[in-house]
């Protein structure tokens, strides 16, 4: 073994506090393969190190969580015997290294969270950070990231039905790529994590393990420097075809009574697996290295333990039940190999060619692993805006904005998903939420993952209320009632006061906003550390904290969707209006005024938004909205004419504008929906709206194909085909197809 230097210290991610702590836990020093392991579990990949203290802050139960925070992914009751299963996690920085194998073993790690615990995968999401469209390397970093997600997605047979795309130069160094999956199971039949039962088998099945990988989590946790490229041996190679291979034998074997535990490799592979277990079930382990399958010739135990290898699953089987557990891996054509035991020393002992290799307690690498309560200095918000621009041409400014970046249609993308396999997608991409049916039934889930990053680097405890409101509202836009979420935390360097301060302010406004909303966190992932000094990279990212979300419809064939449906329906804002132009995309776009000089997002009120959505759910349930959109990005006009590009039909608006042309139209306010209503259903509507104390207020109706601006200061107009030009114009011409 090598001698434990401070530099291989220093290699391996410890500070020298925490290698002094390691020598306490051990009361010696460590060889390689114990400082290895130390290393991962240590990591802020897998020990959130420096975020526990505030994510227990985030709210986790109610009437309809199974299972919370802590287990592969998050549980949820959606009635008749059947839970939802989901999460999202991050692989950003493998995804900028490599971006193919990046994203797609993204798709894969977060697949195996879900079926690991039982359920059949029905859909994948996704939430995509990019830098500036003019940076040299991005459409590189496009064109790999949505190529890996596709070809994993699609091969493995699991529809991605929706997501979100944004750009800023602020993600020019280090992109984001967030995946998220959603699986059903019966309640009955969920697996966890934790081993139990002293002599039990601890089996090893999927593909076999290699190099590739190792350091994966350390990596994850630590920014880019002028090397990005040379931790390239760092990403994850997947395999889709075997991927479906392992989800059909692990639900095969989860139909019968021979698991004990599960667990998948995921960051840290056998490492955090094993560990996991065994802290979780409070007894020891001990692996036989030798049995270990292995690909590549002379593998180590460091190497073995460390490897990110995909496609692999550890579990604890009940005595007697190993010869049929094999059957069924063999079966569908997967390595299965007993390589331990349970133990009751509450230690992790790795043995190898007869030789005691690594011998360690659980509880330092687990439970007691560092938490540091990170100093933090809170952001300031901006000064509001004194000196506001007015529109002068709506229809052209509304034109720009529909060919901006992150307006303009991601058709481009998701036409390369394979959004209808398994039969079961109901609302395509494109739409506020996805709606997939649960197999066999009349339910629909809806889903949907949002974030608004400008809004969270402003003001982050506003920006963190804002992207739970816009997750609940996009789901209650569909008609679903939104029950729980999950989070993927991506933020830049923490030892940065003012970076923990974006982290802790969003962490304290999502918690209200999940409280207020009865939409708790369930599940979720921590990115810390992406920031890059790479040469033509910026510093750190904007504060993302990207929230995916999870609602019930009862009845999947009154579900709404945002395409205008006639002629003649009348259009109308419901919910609070401001005209609030902080933060807008108007600002950005058409002025060039964003960052702090773009003044306060637009704040949310909570009740105002619980009122609002519970009202819009009521509606669409009765049949009397015949499209519904929520506003955000862009505000009324960009709402108004995507909901004429979904359904080829204009619209003319017609109301006095009351917070002058710009703050009405391209205003981003909060807990606001456009909808229409057919003329027999409106005068109940407005009887309906002003009983539940919900504004509505006619814009105007909808016409032949054109968006007309008939206003006081005069009538602009735009043609649809003049939009959808400008619409779906931008990926293609960025891409060069």
């Amino acid at each position: 073994m090598s001698e434990i230097t401070p530099q291989i210290v220093a290699d391996h991610g410890l500070s020298t506090d925490e290698y002094e702590r390691v020598l306490g836990a051990l009361g010696r020093e460590p060889n390689l393969v114990e400082l290895g392991i130390f290393s991962v579990m240590w990591s802020e990949h897998c020990s959130y190190k420096s975020s526990r203290l505030h994510l227990a802050k985030l709210p986790t139960t109610g009437p309809q969580v199974i299972c919370g925070p802590g287990e592969n992914a998050g549980v949820i009751d959606i009635g008749d015997g059947q839970a939802a299963i989901f999460k999202m996690e991050s692989h950003n920085h493998p995804s900028y290294i490599e971006p193919y194998q990046g994203a797609a073993t993204g798709v894969g790690g977060i697949l195996r969270d879900v079926f690991t615990m039982g359920a059949r995968p029905i859909a994948n999401m996704n939430a995509l950070r990019f830098g500036s469209p003019d940076h040299p390397r991005m459409k590189h970093l496009i064109a790999g990231v949505v190529h890996g997600i596709g070809g994993y997605g699609n091969c493995v047979g699991v529809p991605t039905v929706g997501g979100e795309v944004n750009f800023h130069p602020a993600y020019d160094g280090n992109i984001l790529v967030n995946a998220m999956t959603v699986g059903v199971a019966e309640t009955a039949k969920i697996f966890y994590s934790a081993a139990s039962g002293v002599g039990n088998s601890i089996v090893y099945v999927g593909s076999k393990t290699g190099r590739d990988g190792i350091h994966g989590a350390t990596m994850a946790s630590a920014d880019f420097g002028e090397d990005a490229d040379a931790k390239r041996p760092t990403v994850q190679v997947g395999d889709p075809f075997t991927e479906k291979l392992l989800i059909e034998a692990c639900l095969e074997l989860m139909a019968s009574d021979a698991i004990v535990a599960i667990q998948d490799m995921g960051a840290a592979g056998l490492t955090s697996s094993s560990v996991e277990m065994a802290s979780k079930g409070g007894v020891g382990i001990r692996l036989d290295m030798d049995a270990v399958p292995q690909r590549e010739e002379g593998m180590t135990p460091y190497e073995m333990m460390l490897s990110e290898s995909q496609e692999r699953m550890l579990m604890v089987l009940k005595p007697g039940r190993e010869d049929f557990a094999e059957a069924i891996f063999k079966k569908w054509e997967l390595d299965f190999a007993v390589i331990g035991t349970v133990t009751d020393t509450g230690r992790m002992e790795l043995v190898w060619k007869g030789k005691t290799v690594c011998d360690l307690p659980l509880g330092p690498l687990a439970d007691e692993a560092p938490k540091y309560d990170r100093p933090w200095v809170k952001t300031v918000p901006p000064a509001e805006l004194t000196d506001v621009p007015e529109s002068t041409d709506p229809a052209a400014d509304l034109l720009t904005l529909m060919g901006s970046p992150d307006i303009a249609s991601r058709r481009w993308i998701w036409e390369q998903y394979d959004h209808m396999v398994g039969a079961d997608t109901v609302q395509r991409p494109g739409g506020d939420a996805a709606v997939v049916r649960v197999h066999g039934t009349d339910k629909g889930l809806a889903i949907s993952t949002d974030c608004t990053p400008r809004y969270c680097y402003a003001d982050p405890f506003e920006g963190g209320k804002q992207a739970i409101a816009e997750c609940w509202r996009n789901i209650t836009a569909v008609g679903a009632t939104p029950l729980a979420t999950t989070d993927c935390m991506n933020f830049a360097n923490p030892q940065r006061p003012e970076i923990m301060g974006q982290f802790v302010g969003c962490i304290e406004g999502m918690a209200e906003a999940c409280t207020a909303l009865d939409f708790p966190i369930v599940s979720g992932n921590v990115s810390l550390y992406n920031e890059s000094k790479a040469t033509g990279g910026g510093s750190a990212i904007l504060p993302t904290p990207a929230i995916g979300g999870v609602g019930l419809l009862a009845d999947w064939r009154k579900n709404a969707t945002i395409a205008f449906k006639g002629i003649g329906d009348t259009v109308l804002a419901i919910g609070e209006r401001g005209g609030h132009l902080g933060q807008s995309l108007w600002l950005r776009e058409l002025h060039g005024i964003e960052g702090r000089d773009a003044g306060p997002p637009p704040p949310v009120d909570l009740r105002a938004e619980r009122r609002t959505g519970d009202f819009i759910r009521d509606q669409i349930a009765k049949g009397a909205i015949t499209a519904c959109h929520d506003v955000s990005d862009g505000g009324l006009a960009v709402t108004l004419a995507e909901m004429a590009l979904a359904g080829d039909i204009g619209v003319l608006v017609n109301e006095v504008q009351p917070f002058g042309v710009a703050g009405s139209l391209f205003g981003e306010d909060q807990g606001l929906y456009v909808v229409t209503v057919c003329d027999t259903c409106l005068a109940d509507f407005m009887i309906a709206a002003h009983a539940a104390d919900v504004p509505a207020d006619p814009l105007g109706r909808t016409i032949a194909r054109r968006v007309i601006f008939e206003l006081a200061e005069g009538d602009w107009s735009v043609t649809i085909d003049a939009l959808r030009e400008a619409h779906e114009g931008f990926f293609p011409k960025l891409m060069g197809k």
